[in-house]
């Protein structure tokens, strides 16, 4: 969500003249995240944020994207709702590129989430697998297991340059979650980017989610997973089985996990791991010259590969061991 698209004052105008909201009052950049350039858009009808969709979103997913936020808000889900013009379209463009203003959500994120952060993201994500059933359309995950091989072709070398032998264990890695990966576990609507800045507190409460842009269809234990991985670790690498089992237990206060999820937990974490792994490695070498935020360090993710390969036990996911 850096700003790599800028937007002059007749630019802003123009796109507002299709909609109800009144004449703009402020308008600035948010220099958070890699993907889409946002901005904090203030009209006379409120407060609203502006999203132009950069290269790495398809244009062609747009509709799954903002159908689900609509449908999520409307199903009494704490998320953004896309607004439409007079003409009833959410989707339009600036500069040549797609966009889309939605509502404002209030709250606001944790750096350093607490236990009681992490029962409450749990609550929080499992609300929006059940807040998702019914929602009619799919949409593959693009960035899914079946894709890692090919997103690792030709970055051997820049994992090579973060650190020596990493090509190798990369390589191994995909090739014991291909082997491996569960292919029968119960799916739905994911939000696939479930970390940290993306989850809103008021009062310590969940408050809401965003940034729905790499939602998809996919089983519901992996977006658990991708959430293990983003909630409970601490900054220098190591596990925090507390939080997670805070995390788990604020999950299934809602959504209870089947016996054949908790058991594949641990590949999915580390799968999860790879994905998020596999784009900052592309994202550290790709990202525009004049962005306002640096790529966020692949190493971080490595280390939480390194430590889902020395420790296959549920124990280190919350749940106790046989």
């Amino acid at each position: 969500m850096a700003v790599y698209t800028d937007i002059t004052d007749d630019e802003l105008a123009t796109l507002l003249a299709d909609f109800d909201l009144g004449a703009p009052l402020a308008f600035k950049g948010i220099a958070e995240g890699v993907s889409n350039s946002n901005f904090l858009l203030e009209t006379e009808a409120g407060r609203f944020i502006l999203t132009v969709y950069e290269a790495r979103t398809n244009p062609d997913d747009l509709p799954y994207f903002l159908d689900l936020m609509r449908w999520l808000a409307r199903h009494d889900y704490p998320s953004a709702e896309p607004m439409a013009d007079r003409q009833g379209r959410m989707i339009k463009h600036v500069r040549g590129k797609p966009c889309a203003i939605t509502g404002f959500l209030s709250g606001l994120s944790v750096r350093r989430p607490t236990a009681a952060h992490c029962r409450e993201a749990g609550g929080g994500l499992a609300g929006l697998h059940l807040a998702g059933e019914g929602f009619p359309l799919t949409r593959e995950n693009d960035l899914g297991q079946a894709a890692w091989a090919g997103m690792f072709q030709g970055l051997e070398s820049a994992a090579e340059g973060l650190k020596p032998g990493l090509s190798r264990t990369i390589a191994a890695d995909l090739a014991m979650l291909a082997g491996r990966w569960p292919r029968d576990l119960p799916t739905g609507v994911c939000h696939a980017d479930f970390f940290p800045d993306n989850v809103f507190f008021t009062g310590g409460l969940f408050s809401g989610a965003i940034d729905f842009y790499f939602a998809c269809t996919d089983a519901l234990a992996y977006d658990v997973a991708v959430a293990l991985n983003a909630w409970c670790f601490e900054p220098d690498g190591s596990f925090n089985i507390t939080a997670a089992r805070q995390f788990l237990s604020g999950y299934e206060a809602l959504r209870p996990l089947s016996d054949a999820e908790r058991a594949a937990l641990p590949v999915l974490a580390h799968g999860a791991a790879m994905r998020f792994f596999l784009t900052r490695l592309y994202d550290w070498g790709a990202t525009p010259a004049g962005a306002l935020v640096k790529p966020k360090d692949p190493l971080e993710y490595e280390r939480k590969l390194a430590v889902h390969r020395s420790s296959t036990d549920l124990v280190l996911f919350g749940a106790p061991s046989a």
